[in-house]
């Protein structure tokens, strides 16, 4: 592997936190090393979050066959866990003024990291530029990759960003308290917006983020990263409210409401309440149900997954909400 010396220091420097996924890391590490961009431009820093043996031989191996010039780095965060904790240790080993973020699931196209470059010199400058993210949907499309494609609308992800590192110093990086992949990019997004500089969009500079397999319920252990949204909200009010979500999830707490409220009413005799009120709940569940089926399939193993879910997700997003915000002292709902 080619070596770069402190006079022909990169352009760019890659980072990619990973957690225990070889296999996606090296597909992803495959599109990066594959950039068409001249010898020396990049180096490329892998940050190992889940300390995995078989991640650093993946990275050893490929090292070996690196693009000459091209330093492939391997690091593991001194201390903490989570993306936020990688992130951090990889921008500020990165030696380049120029930070290009992905994930280890994502496969960049060919011209990457020349067109997130370009955007990032043209004027006026900003202080970071999100490319885009394409979703490719699998035959058979489920709710959980209808979330997966969210991605693709979103304002500022971290599997396709680019930011200077000037920038990052100037609003310290990823706030570490994010410590799951969830809200930590929109909090980096709009502290870059207040602290250091406009935050564009680079339709040219396009990964791909392929929908992973997910078992049974995935959509259930999703609902602690509502925990995270108290601290989004709590730093950034105003523009959650603007740009995350305009209102609180009103059909959750009026299922659990209801739901709650059903069983006491019966137990003090007033049965006809406590009819009425299970079935309002019954109502929304199915209610939010379809709206989840709508676009997706009819399977009838996907059916009853969105029925059985449906009627969970409410208690449980509601729990981590709560929780959020009486662990970040804040009036979330």
């Amino acid at each position: 592997m080619g070596r770069l010396s402190s006079s022909m220091l990169p352009r760019i420097s890659v980072v990619i936190p990973t957690y225990r996924r070889p296999q996606l890391l090296q597909r992803c590490l495959d599109a990066v090393l594959a950039q068409r961009i001249e010898p020396g431009a990049c180096e490329v820093i892998v940050v190992d979050d889940g300390h995995d043996e078989a991640t650093r031989a993946l990275v050893t191996a490929l090292q070996a066959r690196a693009p000459r010039g091209t330093v492939l780095r391997y690091l593991r965060p001194d201390r903490g866990r989570g993306p936020a904790v990688a992130r951090n240790a990889g921008w500020r080993a990165a030696r380049a003024g120029l930070v290009a973020l992905t994930d280890d699931d994502t496969v960049p196209h060919p011209d990457w990291l020349r067109e997130g470059e370009r955007a990032m010199n043209a004027k006026p400058t900003p202080a970071a530029v999100c490319g885009a993210v394409e979703v490719p949907l699998p035959a058979q499309v489920t709710d959980h990759a209808r979330m997966t494609e969210g991605l693709a609308h979103a304002e500022f992800v971290t599997a396709n960003a680019f930011v200077w590192r000037w920038a990052l110093q100037r609003v310290q990086g990823f706030d570490e308290r994010f410590r799951r992949a969830w809200r930590e990019d929109s909090d980096l997004q709009f502290r870059l917006l207040d602290e250091a500089g406009p935050v564009v969009r680079c339709a040219q500079a396009v990964v791909t983020h392929p929908v992973r397999p997910a078992g049974w319920g995935v959509s259930l252990g999703q609902q602690r990263n509502a925990f995270f949204d108290a601290l989004l909200y709590k730093k950034h009010p105003r523009r959650y409210r603007e740009r995350i979500r305009a209102v609180p999830p009103w059909h959750y707490y009026a299922i659990v409401a209801a739901a709650c409220a059903a069983p006491l009413l019966a137990w003090r005799g007033q049965t006809g309440a406590a009819a009425v009120l299970a079935g309002i709940a019954v109502l929304l569940v199915i209610g939010f149900a379809l709206r989840r089926l709508a676009r997706t399939s009819r399977a009838p193993g996907h059916v009853l997954e969105m029925l059985a879910t449906s009627a969970l997700i409410p208690f449980l997003s509601v729990y981590w909400r709560l929780r959020g915000a009486l662990h970040f002292r804040t009036p979330f709902f």
